[in-house]
């Protein structure tokens, strides 16, 4: 079984890209930008338009409320800090010996494994489930807000065509 490297080149790659695709921060915000769709197909428009336009920026809000939400739960906090101290831990301990468990040596990603599992019950105590919810629900609700009411400078939706006719009377 191969170990997921997250510092491979393929994380790199997607961090880099998410990098080079982050909008300004001042247009992402013009208030002047910020008008009321005309109708629900244009909203709809706008959502597109907008989440492929913006969504490093995007990631970024998501980002900003899971972290919100991480160092609002003192007791998430904690348990966060025990389950990495533990990770760091087994790191440090299977550089000089592996663990064996009778006649049975554990790989490093058994132990993370194992101790990812041991912890599911303590993030349940320290009420992650909630906390996974809230941040989901909030970043959907400020991510649509921005993206129905943020009108792309490229879309003209206050304009309706009119068919003309040139013929005779």
């Amino acid at each position: 079984m191969a170990a997921m490297n997250l510092s491979g080149s393929s994380a790199r790659e997607w961090i880099s890209k998410r990098r080079q695709t982050i909008q300004p921060w001042s247009q992402f915000i013009s208030t002047s930008r910020f008008t009321k769709p005309t109708s629900v197909t244009v909203a709809g428009t706008r959502v597109v338009k907008n989440i492929e336009h913006f969504q490093s920026n995007y990631l970024f809000v998501f980002i900003i409320l899971a972290i919100y939400c991480i160092m609002t739960s003192p007791m998430l906090i904690i348990f966060l800090g025990g389950i990495f101290g533990a990770f760091y831990w087994i790191n440090v301990k299977n550089q000089s010996k592996r663990l064996k468990i009778g006649s049975y040596e554990l790989t490093l990603v058994q132990q993370y494994g194992a101790v990812a599992v041991l912890s599911i019950p303590l993030f349940f105590l320290a009420g992650a489930g909630s906390a996974v919810f809230w941040v989901l629900g909030a970043s959907f609700f400020f991510i649509m807000l921005h993206a129905v009411f943020y009108n792309p400078q490229d879309q003209l939706d206050d304009i309706q065509m009119e068919e003309v006719s040139f013929g005779s009377a």
